[in-house]
C-alpha cells in the first residue's frame, strides 16, 4: 500500500478514527516530517486562523486513552515512572486537511517531500474501511465517498503536474508567477483575489485577463489603480484590513491558499495550495459577499 513507514510501521497503521474524522498523532506526523513534536505544535499556535477543529484538535483524556490503547507505536508522552502510565500530555491531531496546511508551513524539505505520501494513506484507509462493508451493504453515503477517494487518488499521482499543491524555493519567481497567471486563466466568469499588499506588477497580469476581477486589499498605490481603471475596467476593489492570510477563488468554486503576498512570488520559500474544503470556501464567499454589499 504506501512504502513511507516509521521504525517498519506503514503510515496508515497511524491512522485512528476519532469524532468521526480520520486523524494522526502530531508526534507522528512530527516524525515522518523528522522534526520535534513540540515544533508543529507551535506552527498550529501561530497560525490558529489556519488550523479549524476540522484540520487540527486537542484530544480529550478518554480519546487520548482509545488511541493510545490502538497504537502500535509510542506517541503520547507519559510520566517518569511507570505507575498507572498516565498520559502526561493531551495530544494534537491531524486530518488530512491539516497535514496539507502543516506541509506549506514548515520550513522542512521533507515535509514537502513525503506529505503526498501522508494523504494517500489517509485515502487508502478509507477505502478500506469503506470496502470491509461493501459486501454486506453499501449504503449511498459510503458509493460516495468511495467515489471522492477515488477522485483524491487521480489528484495526487498527477501531483507534479496540476495545480493542487507547490513548493516554491528563493529564487524561484519566474515558476511562481507562471503558476499563478494559469491559475488566473482558469477563470472563465469571475476571479477573486484577497491580498493586503498589492503592486503594479499583479495589474500587469490582471490586464492580460479579460474577466470580471474584485480585489480584497489594503495597501495599493492609487497612482498605479487611477491609470490602470483609464484604460481596463476589469477590476473592482475594496479596502478591508480583515483580512491576514492571501487567497484566489476561481468562479466561487475552486478555492487556492497562498503562504506569500503575491507581489512577492518566489523571493522566499512558501506554497500555493488548492483547498478542497467547501465549507471554508463558503465561508470565504459569504463574508465577501457582505463586502460587496457595502
Amino acid at each position: 500500500m504506501n512504502e513511507l513507514m516509521i521504525s517498519g510501521i506503514k503510515i496508515e497503521d497511524l491512522i485512528y478514527e476519532v469524532r468521526g474524522k480520520q486523524v494522526m498523532l502530531a508526534s507522528d506526523v512530527a516524525k515522518l516530517y523528522q522534526v520535534e513534536t513540540k515544533v508543529l505544535n507551535q506552527v498550529v499556535k501561530r497560525n490558529l486562523n489556519r488550523f479549524p477543529e476540522n484540520f487540527c484538535f486537542q484530544l480529550t483524556l478518554e480519546e487520548a486513552q482509545e488511541v493510545f490503547s490502538r497504537s502500535q507505536f509510542v506517541t503520547l508522552n507519559r510520566s517518569g515512572n511507570n505507575r498507572g502510565n498516565n498520559i502526561k500530555y493531551l495530544p494534537y491531531v491531524f486530518t488530512e486537511h491539516g497535514v496539507m496546511m502543516l506541509s506549506g508551513l514548515l520550513k522542512s524539505d521533507i515535509a514537502a517531500k513525503v506529505n503526498v505520501a501522508i494523504i494517500k494513506a489517509f485515502v487508502a484507509m478509507r477505502k478500506y474501511i469503506a470496502s470491509n462493508t461493501l459486501e454486506s451493504r453499501v449504503s449511498n453515503i459510503e458509493t460516495k465517498l468511495i467515489d471522492h477517494d477515488h477522485k483524491f487518488e487521480i489528484i495526487f499521482e498527477k501531483m507534479d503536474n496540476e495545480k493542487v499543491h507547490h513548493l516554491f524555493f528563493d529564487g524561484q519567481i519566474y515558476d511562481a508567477y507562471s503558476l499563478l497567471c494559469d491559475i488566473l486563466n482558469e477563470a472563465r466568469n469571475s476571479i477573486i483575489l484577497i491580498d493586503n499588499y498589492l503592486d503594479k506588477s499583479i495589474l500587469d497580469i490582471l490586464a492580460k485577463i479579460d474577466k470580471s476581477v474584485f480585489i480584497i486589499t489594503r495597501n495599493i498605490k492609487e497612482k498605479d489603480l487611477e491609470m490602470y481603471k483609464k484604460q481596463y475596467q476589469n477590476i473592482n476593489i475594496q479596502c478591508d484590513p480583515s483580512f491576514h492570510d492571501r487567497f484566489i477563488i476561481i468562479d466561487k468554486k475552486m478555492l487556492y491558499h497562498c503562504g506569500a503576498s503575491f507581489k512577492d512570488l518566489g523571493k522566499k520559500c512558501f506554497a500555493i495550495t488548492r483547498m478542497e474544503d467547501k465549507e471554508i470556501l463558503n465561508q470565504l464567499l459569504d463574508k465577501i459577499a457582505k463586502l460587496e454589499n457595502m
